[in-house]
């Protein structure tokens, strides 16, 4: 069946650099789902293993339902352009109305040089944007997108190299640094007040400890751990993923709040209730004394600044983390707002049969498997059976 001749018209503007010319224009999401297309080529090599040498990498599902979700949250936004490359069969601009036309292209002889509607715009750069928003049935969401006309693949792999391979990665603990300034709450705001209060309270036993923008603070000397590190886990104990991290702080924004939790699922969120109910100081009472009684039990390896030394590191908090749940489910009832105090906690760790000095990377090597040696360590003896 033949098909009939389509085209959208957009608003754009001519762009001048070193590369050549190139468009930047803002297109309806339902247009561009419409008029794009993603080339991921497969070969195998003599060993049979997978490549890809298309100019996009194969489609995360994983990415896509993340940021189908996010497309429905009320500040959701997507700033930077969806990078597309056409061929100027398809492709009008007008210079007096600031206007770019794409059509199909159907007055070819042979029927493989035909663009079908559906293949106007090969995507260098967004695939991922695209697709989450192909169910999208929200308010009207504009996309800006960066639009070169006739260039090749060389070409095309060279602008995707250079969006994706050289741009720096952002600071997780600068991100959440900014959440300071987000005027509705959410957990992510909440963690990273209390990281700052901790940090900040010469009492407490994380006083000028964490590196609050992921990197060593002027004239302080005893930060070891991120406030990535701390904060992403905490998170863990309010919400179950990040998905629903994104849900919780939506409601927020929206004047709503997230329903409390069964007293069943409260054992794995334990602090969920928590933040919904609003109990950030009884919160932050419970890290504080959790870790006070930490430091109480091994005062050496809490407060060692030479090297070897990990309980105090990001092996040692994550696994110490990792172990609240174990500890708090004993002395409290999760869902609620009690607060064990630093003897109860101690109590615990009395029974945990780890000397001052054992703390080590030698026993407990560096990354995710000396971390859960150490949580095992930790449980070993200290719980009911």
């Amino acid at each position: 069946m033949k098909e009939d001749p389509k085209s959208i018209s957009f608003p754009c503007l001519k762009i001048s650099q070193p590369i050549g010319n190139f468009y930047i224009g803002s297109i309806g999401y339902k247009d561009l789902s419409d008029i794009t297309w993603v080339d991921v080529r497969r070969i195998f090599d003599e060993r049979d293993f997978e490549k890809y040498l298309g100019i996009q990498r194969p489609l995360s599902k994983k990415r896509v339902k993340e940021l189908s979700e996010y497309v429905k949250t009320v500040d959701a936004c997507f700033p930077t352009s969806i990078i597309l490359s056409v061929s100027s069969l398809c492709a009008e601009y007008n210079e007096q109305t600031s206007e770019m036309t794409l059509q199909n292209y159907l007055d070819a002889d042979n029927e493989e040089e035909k663009i079908i509607f559906g293949q106007i715009a090969k995507v260098i750069d967004g695939q991922h944007r695209i697709e989450g928003l192909k169910n999208y049935n929200g308010p009207h969401f504009d996309i800006n997108v960066s639009i070169f006309v006739d260039i090749d693949v060389a070409e095309q792999a060279y602008i995707f190299s250079t969006v994706n391979l050289a741009q720096t990665k952002v600071n997780k603990s600068l991100v959440y640094d900014l959440f300071d300034y987000a005027k509705a709450r959410s957990p992510q705001k909440l963690c990273h007040k209390i990281a700052v209060a901790l940090d900040g309270d010469k009492n407490s036993p994380f006083y000028q400890r964490i590196r609050r923008l992921g990197v060593a603070t002027k004239n302080r000397y005893n930060e070891t751990i991120t406030q990535a590190t701390f904060v992403e886990a905490l998170l863990k104990y309010i919400s179950k993923t990040k998905m629903q991290e994104m849900h919780d702080r939506d409601l927020y924004l929206r004047g709503k709040k997230p329903k409390k939790i069964d007293a069943d699922e409260s054992r794995q969120l334990i602090f969920r209730n928590m933040m919904i109910e609003e109990k950030d100081f009884e919160l932050t009472d419970i890290i504080w004394n959790y870790f006070e009684a930490v430091k109480t039990r091994w005062p050496h390896a809490w407060d060692s600044t030479g090297t070897g030394y990990i309980l105090n590191r990001t092996n040692g908090f994550r696994a110490l983390m990792r172990f609240l749940r174990n500890a708090y489910c004993q002395l409290a009832n999760p869902g609620c707002w009690d607060v064990p105090k630093v003897e109860d906690f101690l109590e615990i760790f009395k029974k945990i049969e780890i000397e001052d000095g054992e703390f080590t990377s030698e026993n407990f090597k560096p990354g995710s498997s000396g971390e859960s040696e150490l949580y095992k360590a930790l449980k070993k003896g200290s719980l009911p059976k």
